[in-house]
Parts: C-alpha cells; sequence; structure tokens
C-alpha cells in the first residue's frame, strides 16, 4: 500500500511538472507571439509610409514554431522594424520640404482648403496619402514626418509643382 501510494505521488508530480513546462512555454510564446506581432505592425507602418516593399512573413503557425525559433523570428523582425524606421528618418528631399514648408503653413494647420504643413488638399492628401487619410484623417493630424513621405510620394509623379510658389521661392523650378 505505502508502494502505492509512493508511486501515485511520484506520477503526480511528474504530472504537475509536465503541466508547469507546458504553461511555461505557453506563456512564452504568448509573450513573444506578441512582441512578434508588434514588430511586424512596425515595420510595415515605416515600410507603407516609405513606399518600400513589405516584408513577408514567412507562413509559420505559432504552434510550428519552438520557443528559441519564435525567439530568433522577433529578433528579425526587431532588426526590420529597425531598419524601416531609421530609413523613414531620412526622406530623399527633406531639405527641399523644409523650405516648402517655411513658406506654407504649420503642420498642424487646419485651415481648409488646405491643410498641415504642406498644405494639401483632401484630392492630394486621398490620392497619395489614403491610408494615412482612411486612419488618422487630415493632413493636420499626421505627424510632420507623414506629411513629408506623403509629398515625397506625389513628387515622383508631379515633382514640385503642387507647390508651384513655394518651390519657386525655394528655386526648385
Amino acid at each position: 500500500m505505502v508502494f502505492l501510494v509512493c508511486v501515485s505521488a511520484a506520477l503526480g508530480a511528474q504530472t504537475k511538472d509536465k503541466a508547469a513546462k507546458h504553461s511555461g512555454r505557453a506563456a512564452a510564446l504568448h509573450y513573444l507571439d506578441g512582441e512578434l506581432q508588434r514588430y511586424e505592425q512596425q515595420t510595415w507602418y515605416w515600410q507603407r509610409l516609405t513606399g518600400a516593399p513589405l516584408s513577408n512573413t514567412a507562413g509559420r503557425t505559432l504552434a510550428a514554431m519552438s520557443v528559441s525559433d519564435l525567439e530568433g523570428t522577433v529578433r528579425t523582425w526587431q532588426r526590420r522594424a529597425l531598419t524601416a524606421h531609421r530609413r523613414a528618418q531620412r526622406p530623399p528631399h527633406m531639405r527641399e520640404w523644409m523650405c516648402i514648408h517655411h513658406y506654407e503653413g504649420a503642420w498642424n494647420d487646419v485651415g481648409g482648403p488646405y491643410w498641415g504643413g504642406l498644405q494639401m488638399n483632401i484630392t492630394f492628401q486621398e490620392r497619395y496619402g489614403g491610408w494615412l487619410y482612411r486612419t488618422k484623417g487630415t493632413a493636420d493630424h499626421w505627424t510632420p514626418l507623414e506629411q513629408i513621405w506623403v509629398a515625397e510620394k506625389a513628387l515622383q509623379s508631379r515633382g514640385f509643382w503642387p507647390w508651384p510658389n513655394t518651390a519657386r521661392m525655394c528655386g526648385l523650378i
């Protein structure tokens, strides 16, 4: 009878150990999944803002990954987010945009029919910054960096012509 009690207690302890390991693994996976999603979203935000192609996920499911695999994936996405953020901080024509801004409105200018520090009308905002317009509203709600990158997208097809007077004052046209 004592033998059965000892065996039963030993099996109970093993079951608790397995449960603790499983719940520890589950907690680690849950935390790492949250971190992974956060870095993916940050990466895609900066890539979308700058017009860079969006990074793809590997397509693996969380259940199929070990904790160490997931940690490595989180580090990869963390590096991608940092790289995309650094790139976004340096728009190619920053000096030119700052000159135009100098003669235009404040970054939070709400004086329609033009909004923001580069005085963008609604059509311009929808065409070149559609996702920002849909999520944040008019350009006066965007950060200066977001406004500049939207203008940068317009520059590719229209040059500095949407700002004819200020671009002339800045020697851009």
